[in-house]
């Protein structure tokens, strides 16, 4: 049996480090790019297959800039087999349906697969759509938020478990199909001294806008039908007062006049 599994992944800022102002909101200068959490989770996924279905492979697909090909590296350090970087200015500023136009024709560029993993969300964005946009770009049935997931019939089909508000959904799939995962069910593994030194070895192709066949004066922030106005800090203003009276009945008096006037329902 051999699969192939693609494993979108993206490179975001170290949140862990990132500074946050009311007035000018979020600073990224000079921060640490890491790869994101559920997309490492998402690679993990795949390597379980891997170290249970020994004729797998696994192609890592990232669009960013151009050191997003760290990413990938990484992906490929710690089991993946090769990789795709999408770089190309005219694709800055993408919202998530363009970005997950750009992944499609990618995977479309690739050829045959029968499984792609993405990360539930990305902790830059946080929107967790582009996995289920680019299943219904590529058509293909989607399971979102898995916990768990066995393949079967011979690699035609997979079993998993996915999570719902307080329980879990266990259900089938037929390959190919989507599937996305967090952080918060699936941890990843650590990297070795051989997978670092054998990530050099391994291929890693860089495409354009143009490579990807996309049509002339494509843009991504133009083409993008969401635009982002702004990024802030929600402010939670706290009022208080304090009733200052020797007189306990003027006190729940006041009391009470008090919850009136803020329509807060209450009982004597």
């Amino acid at each position: 049996m051999s699969l192939k599994i693609i494993v979108c992944v993206k490179q975001v800022p170290d949140m862990e480090k990132i500074r946050f102002f009311y007035d000018n909101g979020i600073v990224v200068e000079n921060l640490y790019n890491v790869l994101n959490k559920d997309d490492a989770s998402a690679l993990e996924e795949s390597l379980r297959i891997k170290d249970t279905q020994k004729d797998t492979h696994i192609t890592i697909v990232t669009m960013g800039p151009g050191e997003s090909k760290d990413a990938v590296l990484e992906c490929l350090a710690l089991g993946a087999d090769d990789g795709v970087v999408i770089t190309d200015e005219a694709l800055a500023d993408s919202d998530t349906l363009v970005t997950a136009e750009v992944l499609s024709a990618a995977i479309r560029k690739i050829g045959d697969y029968n499984v792609i993993f993405t990360g539930r969300q990305t902790i830059d964005g946080g929107s967790s759509q582009v996995g289920p946009q680019l299943a219904e770009l590529l058509n293909l049935p989607q399971l979102t938020n898995i916990v768990s997931l066995n393949v079967e019939d011979d690699g035609k089909s997979i079993i998993a478990k996915r999570a719902l508000e307080n329980t879990c959904e266990t259900v089938f799939l037929q390959m190919p199909c989507l599937l996305t995962v967090s952080n918060e069910f699936t941890k990843p593994r650590g990297m070795s001294l051989k997978g670092i030194r054998d990530a050099g070895k391994k291929v890693v192709k860089v495409w354009t806008a143009d490579d990807l066949g996309l049509k002339i004066n494509f843009s991504g922030y133009g083409c993008s039908p969401t635009r982002v106005k702004q990024i802030f800090m929600p402010t939670h203003k706290k009022r208080g007062r304090l009733i200052c009276t020797e007189d306990e009945e003027e006190a729940v008096h006041e009391l009470l006049k008090e919850l009136k006037g803020s329509r807060v329902n209450y009982e004597i």
